[in-house]
């Protein structure tokens, strides 16, 4: 089975909350973004990574606005069920970005990166921003091409950034428009897909019933009519 969870931010803690008890052997978990553990390279890390290596299900994850870019892409790049992945060890796969895979018999369309807000303030201060982290426009039209193999007709879509629109409605923002959440516009006014998760909110919540903000729920890709644990149910939209 297929579960889908939110930001890490490289929290090792997070695997041992109660919400990682219903993964099972031969699982797989997506993490919507910001992943935070290829960073330093440093001993520490190693043995998370290797931690992981040991899980009974497999941990899938896109790229957001706060990773190493330089460490990630330094991982061998190979195919794995249909489209590119970095392996990262045995048991745990960078999802690159734009990139249609076909897992359990469904087919899942997925595009990390992400806008940081405080991009800005952390030049300024000398801290570590990457480039990288938004999409560029060859990276975009990869996307639309391996979109255009598949017809423009997908099960499921993961991303870290979101529509503009659904952006607003959760974001306090005065502007919440930049080039991806306009190619995000894009795409879903014109391919089908049963459903779409994203990350970078950090909010556990249904916003339609083809929509779903994750953080800190696991929640099964196909999304039952109450799939979090404090009961908010999906909401029901023509």
């Amino acid at each position: 089975m297929i579960y889908v969870t939110g930001d890490m931010h490289g929290s090792v803690s997070r695997f041992e909350e109660k919400q990682f008890d219903k993964l099972r052997s031969g699982d797989m978990l997506i993490i919507c973004g910001d992943f935070g553990f290829i960073w330093n390279g440093d001993v520490q890390e190693d043995k998370i990574l290797q931690f992981m290596e040991r899980q009974k299900y497999k941990i899938l994850f896109i790229d957001g606005c706060h990773e190493n870019f330089d460490r990630l892409y330094s991982y061998p790049e190979e195919d794995w069920c249909g489209g590119r992945i970095h392996r990262i060890n045995s048991n745990v796969y960078h999802l690159c970005r734009g990139q249609v895979f076909e897992i359990e018999g469904k087919k899942i369309f997925t595009m990390g990166g992400g806008y940081s807000d405080d991009a800005e303030m952390r030049r300024s201060r000398g801290m570590r921003w990457w480039n990288e982290e938004t999409p560029t426009a060859q990276e975009m039209e990869e996307a639309v091409n391996k979109l255009y193999e598949h017809s423009l007709a997908v099960d499921y879509i993961i991303t870290h950034e979101c529509p503009t629109k659904i952006k607003n409605m959760l974001s306090s923002n005065v502007n919440n428009f930049n080039s991806l959440t306009a190619f995000f516009d894009q795409l879903s006014a014109r391919v089908k897909y049963q459903h779409w998760f994203f990350g970078s909110q950090h909010k556990d919540r249904h916003i339609s019933s083809k929509h779903t903000a994750v953080f800190v729920e696991v929640v099964p890709l196909e999304v039952p009519t109450q799939a979090f644990s404090g009961g908010i149910k999906l909401m029901r939209h023509g």
